[in-house]
């Protein structure tokens, strides 16, 4: 299991973009997924982007298009590059990083705040 601390969350106008990364305390390449999730107040965790060590990426249809999750294993970091944000955006978004044997890592989570 690594320690994972994300970054980049702020606030920002309709329109706008914002990029988070996550740093993580040890390797990533043997990660299964390395991936963003987010929450809104009230809301369900819900699946954002997940990214694999080959650069398979999955996106959920409502950020398709406008965000773009990427990684650095040299670095081990993944980001998430979000374009054209929509107020629907706002919530608190996790860096996961997801093996399908054993225990996940999770961030504490940064904030992003789009406002209309």
């Amino acid at each position: 299991q690594v320690q994972l601390v994300e970054s980049g969350g702020g606030l920002v106008q309709h329109g706008g973009s914002l990029r988070l990364s996550c740093a993580a305390s040890g390797t990533i390449s043997n990660i299964d997924r390395m991936g963003w999730y987010r929450q809104a107040p009230g809301a369900r965790l819900e699946l954002v982007a997940t990214i694999t060590p080959e650069g398979t990426t999955v996106y959920s249809d409502s950020v398709k298009g406008r965000f773009t999750i990427s990684r650095d294993d040299a670095k081990n970091t993944i980001n998430l590059q979000m374009n054209s944000l929509k107020p629907e955006d706002t919530a608190v978004y996790y860096c996961a990083g997801l093996k399908n044997f054993g225990r996940d890592s999770w961030g504490q989570g940064t904030q992003v705040t789009v406002s209309s």
